[in-house]
């Protein structure tokens, strides 16, 4: 049972840096104090406990990061954007729409990713300064925010956990107390995949799955263990299915308890709700003052049912909901702290930009970000302004890379947004 939805998201612009300089009585030569601008707002996933479904995105598809503010002068930093921060089910694996590459899987409570990183703020004139260049006319407009369509995927939405040895009830509980339908036999792994059904309680619901039957050595990866197990950890209660029939059904449970701590020792602390099944046979029913003694030791709450008459079953779902909603109830008031200074970004972005020169018809194309930004905010009509610029030009080795890739006097170039005539 999959849940899916696509949504849009694009994170918030750097705000502009601006060309200033100094003003004040006494001051003759003040110099530049243009300040950067603000960064934009990053959008963050967050794996978060309380949340179980994706069913919030299916009205609200689109995020957009707030922009970074602009620059002031007295060096004054642009405000920062704020960052958006978005709750997701435990388990969500994030794919990218148009690629169809995984980008993440948020298995944890509180593991985040920053999946759309804001644009950084771009830089005023007084980060330009030079000892040959004391009042630069040069800024740089922020950067944009990164834009990305991704599929969030869940792939189970379940609350309650159905364990057990093969053929210890478990399909035949979920059968009986939900529409789910799987396929009952008496041999093992009877169930392959696993499979949910909606629980009705209290003018409520929940979902529970029938996790498929583990045997001894599940946590090593025997049979198919740890595909399993793994189902298991997605689940807050689980419903420990013991064979009543069998030879010891104590040591059964024993069993599966084991392979739990083994695999990750946070499955044992689940909490754990105990169903003696098979009851509607005669030797269980006599012997289920002695298996209740077996089990005298364990605090879990022990319920010994009939899967395939019901018996017994109402009072074990009613015990289910109130282990279930105590729960919640704990995960909600246990708050989880995000370090926000080491979240992960899926795409970092590299320190230096490289320099690329394409000719495209009679026009020289330089990909070069940061210096298409300067020349989105350069004014033309300053000749000192242009000046300034091709000097930063030839500091950033873009002259020469011009110059190799052919450029001659009269040719066009273009920076982003901005076409020159080569002088």
């Amino acid at each position: 049972m999959i849940d899916q939805v696509f949504i849009h998201m694009i994170s918030g612009h750097g705000g502009n840096g601006i060309v200033s300089g100094r003003h004040e009585k006494f001051v003759p030569r003040g110099g530049p104090n243009g300040g950067d601008g603000g960064r934009g707002g990053d959008i963050i996933l967050v794996a978060e406990p309380n949340v179980t479904t994706l069913l919030e995105f299916r009205y609200h598809r689109r995020f957009e990061g707030s922009p970074g503010g602009r620059g002031e002068g007295a060096n004054k930093h642009g405000k920062n954007g704020e960052d958006i921060q978005i709750p997701v089910p435990v388990g969500t694996q994030v794919w990218e729409a148009d690629t169809n590459n995984q980008l993440a899987d948020l298995s944890e409570p509180g593991q985040a990713i920053i999946i759309a990183k804001g644009g950084r703020g771009g830089r005023g004139n007084a980060r330009f300064a030079t000892s040959t260049n004391q009042y630069p006319l040069l800024a740089e407009e922020g950067e944009l925010g990164e834009e990305l369509r991704v599929r969030l995927e869940l792939k189970l939405l379940a609350d309650v956990g159905i364990i057990g040895l093969p053929n210890a009830g478990k399909s035949s509980l979920l059968a009986s107390v939900s529409a789910a339908r799987p396929k009952i036999a008496n041999y093992p792994f009877t169930t392959l995949e696993p499979v949910l059904g909606v629980i009705e309680r209290f003018r409520d619901t929940f979902v529970m799955v029938d996790i498929p039957g583990l045997i001894e050595g599940a946590s090593e990866g025997i049979g198919l263990g740890h595909d399993f197990l793994r189902h298991i950890e997605r689940t807050r209660v689980l419903v420990h299915m013991v064979d009543g029939s069998a030879l010891d059904p104590l040591d059964d449970f024993r069993k599966i308890n084991q392979e739990l701590v083994q695999f990750n020792e946070d499955l044992a602390s689940k909490p754990q709700v105990i169903a003696i099944n098979k009851l509607d046979i005669t030797e269980v029913r006599e012997l289920q003052a002695e298996i209740r003694e077996q089990f005298k030791d364990y605090s879990e709450p022990l319920f010994v049912i009939s899967a395939a008459t019901h018996e017994g079953v109402d009072d074990l779902l009613n015990k289910v909901y109130e282990v279930l909603q105590e729960t919640k109830l704990r995960d909600a008031t246990t708050k989880i702290e995000i370090d926000i200074n080491n979240i992960p970004v899926l795409r970092p972005r590299p320190r230096r930009e490289p320099i690329k020169i394409n000719k495209q018809g009679n026009v020289f194309v330089v990909e070069a970000p940061r210096v298409a930004r300067i020349a989105a905010m350069l004014d033309e009509q300053d000749w000192n302004a242009r000046i300034q610029f091709l000097g930063h030009l030839q500091r950033t080795g873009i002259v020469r890379a011009l110059e190799e890739a052919g450029v001659m006097s009269g040719d066009a170039v273009r920076f982003g947004v901005m076409e020159w005539e080569w002088e």
